[in-house]
């Protein structure tokens, strides 16, 4: 066998890593900037939270705001209505868990985890049936609270899911007050 047969392995193994190296770095450098393109832009970001003067807002009346693109109810609740809420067992419900993203997850579905803090009349959801993420109708339904038409998901003053292909209660978003008057939703 002649000398000029064999090569020296460890410069073959340095040939290959390196080789494999810069291979790697020029992979990630050309797929760097598709990756960053995913990111969410300046009109998304800017989306991220949104506060809402809630005194004009009756006992009673609702309005529907946008949040992340999706529809956000706020409802002023009339006394009576709090009263109905409040009077319902949590046995007596189908998800007994709040899904209020300002409490743990743990938390039960009775009236008070389901209002804002420190306004008990006030109640924000996002306005999606939990079904197959149609808007329910407000003031509508058996149980007077929120109603979707499109597959018959009834919804009560709070929120929660009493009758219909719904398996849970709407969601609750981050809501914060950012003054007496004004909620920060995000």
């Amino acid at each position: 066998m002649a000398e000029s047969d064999t090569a020296d392995p460890s410069r073959r193994d340095f040939l290959y890593i390196a080789t494999g190296a810069v291979g790697a770095v020029g992979v990630t450098a050309v797929a760097w900037p598709f990756i960053a393109q995913m990111n969410p832009d300046a009109a998304a970001l800017a989306l991220a939270t949104t506060e809402v003067d809630v005194s004009s807002i009756a006992p009673g009346m609702s309005i529907t705001v946008k949040w992340r693109g999706k529809p956000v109810f706020i409802r002023n609740r009339t006394p009576a209505e709090i009263e109905a809420a409040k009077a319902v067992p949590l046995s007596d419900l189908r998800d007994r868990t709040a899904r209020n993203a300002n409490l743990p997850d743990d938390a039960t579905a009775d009236d008070a985890n389901r209002g804002v803090a420190g306004n008990e009349a006030l109640i924000i959801m996002i306005g999606v049936c939990t079904h197959l993420g149609c808007v329910p109708l407000g003031q509508q339904g058996d149980y007077g609270g929120w109603f979707c038409p499109c597959h018959g998901s009834h919804y009560d003053t709070a929120g929660r899911i009493r009758q219909g292909p719904a398996p849970e209660n709407l969601q609750i978003p981050p809501v914060a007050f950012v003054s007496d008057s004004v909620v920060r939703i995000g």
